[in-house]
């Protein structure tokens, strides 16, 4: 009959569950809640020559911060020094350390593990999670700073297709200027995600070329020369510094805010016929004003019903047909975004330039411009699919984190908290 021969756990030092640690008393505190005392149990190692010792030179007490175990509990590790008695080893004396207790360390590492999990995973503020384990708001953000240190590097990553998108990293501020005027400043930062899996790989502060070039420039050159496809939005800056740093790489548009474009051209038109038929904005009284979201609805997704409303809208309230001339050439502009090959693009291009002339109009003659501007990027839209939904979906999350920690002053914090909760969520 088997029976392991690695003697049994006390009762106490089970249930206290500290990995390498003994509990040799416990006693409840005047104020209330309990003081558990351990011990090492690990063989004490000298960290000088790495000889397991044998005579102990001294006892300590040392307060450690752990992790609430049926509620508040004191713990005092009974901290022993001991003597190394290898004639050649430098260290005369040294003190225990463990793997739950590392070297000058005043917290234990599963109380480091527990916090960066309720931060990361659970998506609580930093400074709850510090009041729930009753630590300091230091400790707290100490462990997320040594977890995001630990994240892989971004160069030993397989990333074929990057997406990059900026976003705000705090509210629009004012300064005064030397003049004695006011000077308006959005602080904007620029997310790099993994197109593949949705991992955010980098943030980097503005949203110019100068950002994204230094960023990609500090990758390896194979790791550059892995990226296939990068998807942005209608930015020239964007597109410079990848021009500059991913040559080989090709560069798609995101189809979404190019339907924006198409439906500002549709809103700017709409703005402007009614200034200059009826000298004044539009009103409830308006069709064109009562139905201004309808106009940007896509015509394949309308009921019955709202296809009738526009209809009428274009009846009444239209009477040099411009309305409807911009109504269609948005129309054009999603047709062409969906089809299936760079043949059936053309084509589409053809009919929307054809409609662009027809309308003659300056909202839809810029608009072409910008599709002519971005037509190889489009052509790249058409073949790989490559969209920029996972970078927005990524900017939606760290607005969650914003939200949770009531903003950020630290920019390192900030990105800190990116990078671990996009690395835990892909893990996951």
């Amino acid at each position: 009959m088997y029976e392991p021969t690695r003697p049994s756990r006390d009762a106490a030092s089970l249930i206290f569950n500290l990995p390498d640690y003994r509990v040799i008393a416990a006693s409840d505190l005047p104020g209330g809640g309990r003081c558990v005392e351990v011990e090492s149990t690990a063989p004490p190692g000298c960290p000088g020559c790495g000889v397991l010792a044998s005579r102990v030179h001294s006892r300590r007490r040392q307060r450690l911060r752990d992790v609430p175990v049926a509620g508040a509990v004191e713990v005092v590790w009974r901290k022993r020094r001991w003597f190394c008695d290898q004639a050649a080893c430098a260290l005369g004396t040294f003190a225990e350390f463990t793997e739950q207790v590392p070297r000058r360390a005043r917290a234990t590492a599963r109380l480091r593990q527990a916090v960066v999990a309720a931060v990361v995973d659970s998506g609580r503020a930093v400074s709850e999670t510090a009041r729930a384990h009753a630590v300091s708001w230091w400790l707290v953000q100490a462990a997320l700073t040594v977890a995001a240190v630990l994240l892989p590097d971004v160069d030993e990553l397989p990333v074929t297709r990057i997406g990059v998108d900026e976003h705000r990293y705090r509210s629009v501020r004012f300064f005064r200027t030397p003049g004695g005027g006011w000077r308006r400043f959005e602080p904007w930062m620029s997310t790099i995600v993994n197109l593949d899996t949705g991992q955010v790989l980098g943030v980097v502060d503005g949203r110019d070329s100068a950002a994204i070039d230094a960023w990609l420039a500090a990758r390896s050159q194979p790791w550059r020369d892995r990226i296939e496809v990068v998807a942005i939005d209608p930015s020239a800056a964007f597109r410079k510094a990848l021009r500059t740093q991913l040559p080989c790489a090709a560069v798609s548009v995101d189809p979404f805010h190019l339907v924006k474009l198409a439906n500002d051209a549709v809103t700017a038109a709409r703005q402007r016929i009614t200034r200059e038929q009826k000298g004044r904005r539009g009103r409830l009284q308006d069709a064109s004003w009562a139905n201004r979201k309808l106009l940007l609805r896509g015509g394949d997704t309308l009921t019955t019903a709202g296809m009738a409303r526009l209809q009428r809208l274009f009846h009444h309230d239209d009477p040099t047909d411009e309305l409807g001339a911009a109504w269609g050439v948005k129309e054009h502009v999603r047709m062409l975004l969906q089809v299936g090959s760079i043949a059936d693009a053309h084509e589409a291009k053809m009919r929307l330039g054809m409609a662009v002339l027809a309308a003659d109009m300056p909202e839809t003659t810029k608009l072409f411009e910008t599709i002519c501007t971005w037509w190889q990027p489009i052509e790249v839209l058409i073949v790989t699919g490559a969209t920029n939904a996972r970078t927005e979906a990524a900017n939606t999350a760290i607005k969650h984190i914003k939200r949770t920690a009531r903003g950020f002053r630290n920019e390192h914090n900030y990105r800190s908290r990116i990078l671990l909760t996009s690395a835990a969520r892909i893990a996951a």
